[in-house]
């Protein structure tokens, strides 16, 4: 979330940001401001009648000992008097804090100063493109098809054992599958990342340092009996991590790298957008997360969209790098850059992986800091990405790569199925 200092200093400069999310903050900002002033003065008061409660407590001792009873007594009536003051004070800023805080947790991060104006999909800046476009025979058959041709994914199987969304891998389907969660972890061991194996599960807290909660409870699975959510991605527990920790500058940028299954509900998602691997309750990814000063996070944003970029170049997929407008970005997000692959048989784009920075609306949830060469403390930026999300990778994969023999394996991947080709 926004400090307030951030907020205080800089009150027409924030809601003018803002506004390129389409978000007007005029009401919540003022409220937010009054809030915080209340706040301030019952702790002024508060500490004015903690000061005024010390100098009378020790001139109690100092009448009883000149035997001034009847003064010391009114004076320990005007002591249990400002005392009842002071537990209302202290009721009203602890209602205060509580409020600030809810407003805050309203209020989106601010988009960076690149982000271009727009409200939706089709408003986002194309960015750069690489790769070269397949091309196919007539009538190329769309992956769910091929995926039942050539027996590599149930769906129907799936719909049986769990619901729609939830597909079953088969035989060189779960080869392929598992290939590619291989082929990215050596990938972002390769380039630095630390691997890390996280819990499937998070509790509220870990929800709320990485923005989840309380925006988007509605999208995640949720088991009542022990209040443990079903984490969207590896991005919430990894980042977790470094809840309520300081971190020395010198151990900057941190980097890890975690595959995970991710769960989400995607309520209300229907249409043909949905069809086959299109759109998923559960699915493999491999995220990459990073901790950097702010100095050097735009820079670190950088290396992982070129690092993303090596990911599609190897896997040989015609893609496009799109900077998100305002209207398209994530609650949580300063800048985003979406990558998405051609869909030869769909003629279509479809996004794998979202690359952004949160600057430090994320670490002020998490409480997250470093501590720089003069040992003061400052709030960390927080980065991350999909590297990749597997199931629209592989609608790609198959699709792409579909001829009269089966479908081919790209070359870098044939270490990690052990075959070339799909028949």
């Amino acid at each position: 979330m926004l400090t307030l200092k951030v907020i205080t200093e800089n009150k027409q400069s924030v809601i003018d940001r803002l506004a390129k999310k389409h978000y007007d903050a005029t009401v919540i900002i003022a409220e937010v401001l009054d809030t915080d002033a209340k706040r301030k003065t019952a702790q002024q008061q508060l500490d004015s009648n903690l000061a005024e409660v010390n100098n009378l407590s020790k001139s109690i001792g100092q009448l009883m000992k000149e035997g001034k009873k009847d003064a010391a007594e009114a004076m320990r009536q005007a002591v249990s008097k400002a005392k009842e003051a002071n537990a209302q004070l202290e009721a009203d800023m602890k209602e205060a804090e509580k409020k600030l805080t809810e407003l805050l947790c309203q209020i989106p991060n601010l988009p960076h100063e690149s982000v271009p104006t727009g409200k939706h999909a089709e408003d986002n800046v194309t960015e750069k493109t690489g790769g070269v476009m397949p091309e196919l025979g007539a009538n190329p058959l769309p992956h769910w098809e091929l995926a039942k041709k050539y027996d590599l994914i149930d769906f129907e199987l799936g719909v049986k054992i769990a619901g729609a969304g939830f597909p079953v891998y088969k035989g060189q389907g779960a080869r392929l599958q598992r290939a590619l969660i291989n082929f990215f972890l050596d990938n972002a061991r390769d380039a630095g990342y630390l691997e890390v194996q996280p819990p499937y599960v998070v509790n509220a807290d870990s929800g709320y340092g990485t923005g989840q909660l309380p925006d988007k409870e509605g999208q995640m699975y949720h088991c009542n009996a022990d209040d443990l959510y079903l984490i969207p991605t590896a991005e919430v527990p990894v980042t977790n991590i470094y809840r309520d920790v300081i971190v020395d500058e010198k151990d900057l940028p941190i980097k890890n790298t975690a595959y995970s299954a991710c769960f989400r509900r995607e309520a209300g998602s229907y249409g043909k957008d949905v069809r086959g691997l299109n759109r998923l309750h559960q699915f493999d990814k491999v995220e990459i997360v990073r901790l950097d000063t702010p100095e050097h996070s735009y820079q670190s944003l950088q290396e992982m969209v070129d690092y993303v970029q090596s990911l599609v170049d190897k896997l040989e997929l015609p893609w496009r790098i799109l900077r998100l407008c305002g209207g398209d970005m994530s609650f949580t997000s300063a800048l985003t850059f979406d990558f998405e692959v051609y869909s030869a048989a769909q003629q279509r784009w479809l996004e794998v992986s979202s690359v952004s920075n949160f600057e430090s609306y994320q670490a002020n949830r998490l409480k997250c800091r470093y501590r720089d060469a003069d040992k003061k403390t400052q709030l960390v930026h927080t980065l991350n990405g999909s590297a990749l999300a597997l199931p629209r990778i592989v609608a790609a994969l198959l699709e792409n790569n579909q001829t009269p023999e089966g479908i081919k394996i790209p070359k870098a991947l044939v270490p990690y199925t052990g075959f070339d080709l799909i028949k």
